[in-house]
């Protein structure tokens, strides 16, 4: 499944205290979701049931009050917690519909045509990861949600072709048709290592589209305040440093996952540090 939380501040100390317990809350409900929906033993329509079931749950909890009945198991403290986060922090219960979503869409869904199929994904997918987080810290403006969902997308687009060949092998596949047939990648052109001038070629085009959408996000970074702004700023930087990884070694995707190591912890704080000069 996708790893959609890699980037979610759950735990950086960045935050205070009191954001990190209603951002774990928001965290573990995702886990959980994103488990029922790669459990690839059972069958898709299985899968999706688990996952309504799910967000029936969380529909419930949020109309009844619970603070009086005994917690049976580790799901319903989760429930219980991501409840009292929606409830307490008036956080749109839409959002996290819309994640739910997203999930079910994972277990039907392993290939697409174009941007705008793949746009709508992330508007589900990671969006709601931004949104939430900007809730959780009292923000509330539409501008900021816009740039927060510009960065959110950039580093789901990223994670895709981070894990190019860990997708194929598990029968995913995220670069759009479009961009394949633009690109000259025909249909007796599987990726197989290394890849083929067509494949990086799309793969080149994945990554500019990418880039874009980490500019436009830039701007999250400096419109919010206090220890969120330092912990975007640094996941805004490692995100563009992965994909950097990502242009460099196209032609071993396959093969090959670029990670952040110890070697970009220092790289990666100094431009957090000269945060206005150009990355």
């Amino acid at each position: 499944m996708r790893s959609h939380y890699e980037n979610f501040p759950v735990a950086s100390r960045l935050l205070p205290a009191a954001m990190r317990a209603h951002i774990a809350a928001v965290y573990a409900f995702a886990r959980v979701a994103d488990d029922l929906a790669d459990e690839g033993a059972l069958p898709s329509e299985e899968r999706r049931a688990r996952l309504d079931a799910w967000q029936r749950r969380l529909h419930t909890a949020l109309g009844v009050e619970r603070a009086a009945e005994p917690q049976h198991d580790h799901e319903d403290l989760i429930i219980v917690a991501t409840a009292h986060t929606i409830r307490s922090l008036d956080l749109p219960v839409a959002l996290f519909d819309d994640l739910i979503s997203a999930f079910g869409q994972d277990t039907m869904t392993s290939r697409y045509a174009s941007w705008a199929d793949l746009f709508d994904y992330c508007r589900r997918s990671a969006n709601p990861v931004g949104r939430l987080v900007l809730r959780i810290a009292g923000v509330r403006d539409d501008r900021i949600d816009r740039l927060s969902d510009a960065l959110c997308t950039a580093l789901q687009l990223t994670n895709f072709w981070q894990d190019f060949g860990r997708d194929w092998r598990a029968g995913r596949l995220y670069v759009p048709r479009e961009v394949q047939a633009a690109a000259g990648v025909t249909t007796d052109d599987v990726p197989k290592a290394p890849l083929s001038a067509a494949w990086t070629g799309a793969l080149a085009r994945c990554v500019d589209v990418t880039s874009e959408q980490f500019a436009r996000g830039r701007g999250v970074c400096d419109g919010v305040r206090g220890r969120l702004r330092y912990e975007l700023r640094l996941t805004w930087l490692g995100g563009m440093r992965i994909l950097a990884k990502v242009d460099r070694g196209r032609r071993d995707l396959l093969d090959y996952r670029p990670t952040l190591g110890a070697r970009d912890v220092p790289v990666i704080l100094w431009h957090a540090l000269t945060w206005g000069s150009r990355y």
